[in-house]
């Protein structure tokens, strides 16, 4: 008989069950994790379980001893039955974690009057539901860095409520130049309240620079249907540029009733603004009116009298003729005969 080949090794390791407290929270019951090598096979895995299922600022970074407070630091060391205490980037918080009793229920004061319940009708959509009581995952491209994956972050939820504060978060990974100022969606909206923020859906964090249009829906990292959804977004666009080029106005197709407005530019000679002097009388005449007025035109001319003295420049004045002195002397009257 031929031997047989070696059976493929299987995972016979069993599960480990351990209790988890949260840091500083003396009401915290603690809570049971089981935890397998399937589906927890790293250190890392299982700080992400530990997120998913208590609350902890900026996700469970830590996990300690509850007793001394001992940082644990491989998959390994833990050990199965005992209790753990999560934690973010904080330190230790001492408190006596083991013995933490529930609280008692207050006691309801008897009342002598049974009040009616009044019903309330409005009806508040889902999506302020979760955004008030559950933190969200995004992930986070860097502006201007197309090749760059993006980072995946969880904002708790005391953190929502303050849009500065889910800033600083993504600050902590996200470093644009300046630091994280802005957040757009991949197709440059700017965002400014965090109830705009969804799960599992991509961003782009900015400084105090613009956003840069670039095709960050191409990662691979982004889903094939937020691919397809951001490519159809991108070909409507560009369509629409098309169509909005094509219909510019160009100037032979303004028509006749808009180049005569006063708002039309119109070709030509510039008018000269002083006007030729005309004279409608013979040349030369300076007393002769300039052509009449429409007010003027229908006035009767007067006709100049002739015994009327005209006074006339002295240079326009015609000369005279002056006898020369030798005849003026022939003239005179000899008054040495008369003696």
């Amino acid at each position: 008989m031929g031997t047989r080949g070696p059976r493929p090794l299987v995972d016979t390791t069993p599960a480990k069950t351990i209790l988890v407290y949260r840091n500083g929270d003396q009401f915290y019951m603690g809570r049971k994790f089981v935890l397998s090598r399937r589906r927890v096979a790293t250190f890392e895995a299982l700080l992400e379980q530990l997120t998913d299922h208590v609350a902890v600022p900026f996700g469970v970074r830590r996990l300690y001893t509850p007793t001394r407070g001992h940082q644990v630091l491989e998959l390994d060391a833990v050990q199965t039955g005992a209790k753990y205490v999560a934690a973010g980037r904080e330190r230790f918080k001492k408190l006596d974690y083991i013995h933490i009793v529930p609280r008692k229920p207050s006691k309801i004061r008897k009342l002598k009057e049974i009040k009616p319940v009044v019903h309330c009708d409005i009806n508040v959509p889902s999506r302020w539901q979760t955004c008030h009581r559950i933190y969200r995952h995004i992930n986070v491209f860097t502006n201007g860095k197309l090749f760059s994956p993006p980072i995946k972050i969880i904002i708790p939820k005391f953190s929502l409520s303050d849009w500065s504060s889910v800033l600083a978060t993504i600050g902590e990974k996200v470093f644009p130049l300046g630091g994280v100022r802005k957040l757009f969606t991949m197709n440059g909206h700017l965002l400014d309240n965090s109830k705009d923020l969804q799960d599992n859906h991509f961003y782009v964090a900015a400084g105090l620079e613009t956003f840069k249009h670039y095709p960050y829906w191409r990662s691979p990292r982004v889903p094939s249907e937020v691919q397809q959804r951001y490519a159809d977004l991108e070909k409507c666009s560009q369509r629409k540029k098309k169509v909005e080029a094509k219909e510019l106005p160009k100037c032979e197709d303004i028509p006749p009733e808009t180049k005569d407005s006063v708002y039309y530019a119109k070709e030509g000679k510039k008018k000269t603004l002083i006007e030729p002097f005309i004279l409608s009388g013979a040349e030369g005449d300076v007393y002769k009116a300039r052509t009449p007025t429409k007010d003027a035109q229908g006035a009767l001319d007067v006709k100049e009298d002739a015994d009327v003295k005209v006074e006339v420049p002295v240079d326009q004045v015609p000369a005279e003729m002056v006898k020369e002195v030798d005849d003026a002397h022939d003239n005179t009257p000899n008054f040495e005969g008369i003696k």
